[in-house]
């Protein structure tokens, strides 16, 4: 429990509130007394002055004054503090009457005559009124006035901390419940259970927080999926020619089979693919360790085109389709591992002739675009339905199920496109309507 984030965020909200309460009612307590101790001053300074003041009006001097101060009104006087509180300083500096420290008689420096209070008559200065002493202990009355203000401080705090508990217990579980639920989903990723989704219950950090794990564990799933199908489809891919030549081996031990030419021929294709699938699998291991190795050499965009537009002459002959290409020769070259670029265009073009009817044409095109330069191959077959086009790219996908590599097909022809591309810095995507056609797009910089 106390190790709980909970209890921490409580006990710091309680002990933040504690602290302030304590400060503020210690510094309120100060204040209150200073300046209730200021104000009871102010009273005997002002009874004091008008005192004697009313003495000079009636009497026109100081003579004996300090003998009244003692002796009249001693009931008028309390009501206003004492009056010894106060020494009264004539206008040369003489002590008329003493108090605390200022004894009858003596004089007082100027330095000090300046703090205390002139009193005037006619506009004339006839003495200086001067605390002598602090004021005395509270009386009973004053003293249940402080009790009374410092009893509602406490008061005041005990209700402040009981209300930061409450408060925190509420907020804890309002702002750490999103924590909690990312703790058990994060658990429950642990034990196997990659399907794992939170609620987004806020725009703040903790509901940033959930989006991103929600996307995380989305990507987490739909990669471990891929991976399972990716894992059937290699065991299926490798289990077709292994088992053809395993069959042909068989047949040619128990001498079912005689050895022919054609029969070392349809083997030998098989053993083809499997080392085409095995290499197909080494590039992307090395692509996605960011291994691939480019061997960058500066060609003419028209030149790449030209190139792989001649080994595909025949096939595209021989299927009635018409394969052209349409680019300027002026355009800049582009830096590029000139046989791993053929490797990508040629498994485009290769797609292409397999689902473009005869009749039809294929396009290789290049131009300059504000990224660098930008290459197309269009055909006018059969296009890819909408719901297949986002995932092309995945590795062993097919958006006709029934192809297998009896095709010539792995799957993996336009995964390792996207990887050759990307590792040239490139990006690539395809544009298709079913029934019209499909144009592969990749963007080069220069």
């Amino acid at each position: 429990m106390f190790r709980s984030l909970a209890f921490k965020w409580t006990a710091t909200l309680l002990l933040t509130s504690l602290i302030g309460v304590i400060l503020a009612g210690v510094f309120a307590f100060r204040t209150t007394r200073s300046e209730y101790d200021r104000l009871r001053s102010e009273q005997a300074r002002v009874a004091f002055v008008e005192d004697v003041l009313t003495y000079y009006l009636n009497h026109g001097s100081w003579s004996g004054v300090n003998e009244w101060l003692r002796r009249e009104n001693p009931g008028e006087r309390e009501r206003y503090s004492t009056p010894q509180m106060f020494a009264l300083i004539g206008i040369y500096g003489d002590v008329l009457v003493g108090s605390g420290p200022y004894h009858e008689g003596e004089s007082v420096p100027l330095s000090v005559l300046t703090q205390g209070t002139p009193i005037f008559l006619d506009g004339n200065l006839i003495g200086t009124a001067l605390l002598a002493v602090p004021p005395p202990d509270l009386d009973p009355r004053e003293q249940e006035y402080v009790d009374s203000a410092n009893r509602a401080l406490v008061i005041g705090a005990l209700g402040a901390s009981a209300t930061a508990l409450v408060v925190g217990l509420i907020l804890s579980r309002q702002f750490l419940y999103p924590l909690s639920e990312l703790t058990r989903a994060i658990t429950a990723m642990h034990a196997g259970d990659l399907d794992q989704q939170v609620k987004i219950r806020s725009r703040d950090e903790l509901g940033s927080l959930a989006q991103t794990f929600n996307e995380m564990s989305a990507n987490l799933y739909r990669a471990n999926q891929l991976r399972k199908q990716m894992t059937a489809d290699i065991a299926h891919d490798l289990r077709t020619p292994l088992t053809v030549i395993a069959g042909y081996l068989e047949a040619f031990r128990d001498g079912t089979f005689k050895p022919t030419p054609e029969r070392f021929r349809v083997m030998s294709e098989e053993v083809n693919l499997l080392q085409r699938l095995v290499e197909d699998l080494r590039t992307l291991s090395l692509a996605d360790a960011g291994e691939l190795k480019l061997t960058r050499t500066p060609i003419p965009p028209r030149e790449l085109l030209d190139r792989v537009a001649s080994t595909f002459t025949e096939s595209a002959a021989a299927a009635g389709i018409a394969l052209t290409v349409q680019a300027n020769a002026d355009l800049p070259e582009i830096s590029l591992d000139n046989e791993r670029m053929a490797q990508v265009m040629g498994n485009l073009v290769t797609n292409s002739l397999r689902h473009t009817p005869s009749g039809g044409t294929i396009t290789l095109s290049a131009h300059k675009n504000a990224a660098g330069i930008e290459f197309r191959v269009m055909d006018t077959g059969s296009g890819i339905a909408p719901d297949d086009l986002s995932r092309i790219f995945e590795r062993f996908y097919r958006a006709d199920p029934s192809r297998h590599s009896e095709s010539g097909e792995s799957g993996l022809g336009l995964a390792i496109a996207k990887s050759i591309v990307e590792a040239h810095g490139g990006t690539i995507r395809a544009e298709s309507e079913l029934g019209k056609g499909t144009t592969m797009i990749l963007s080069l910089p220069v």
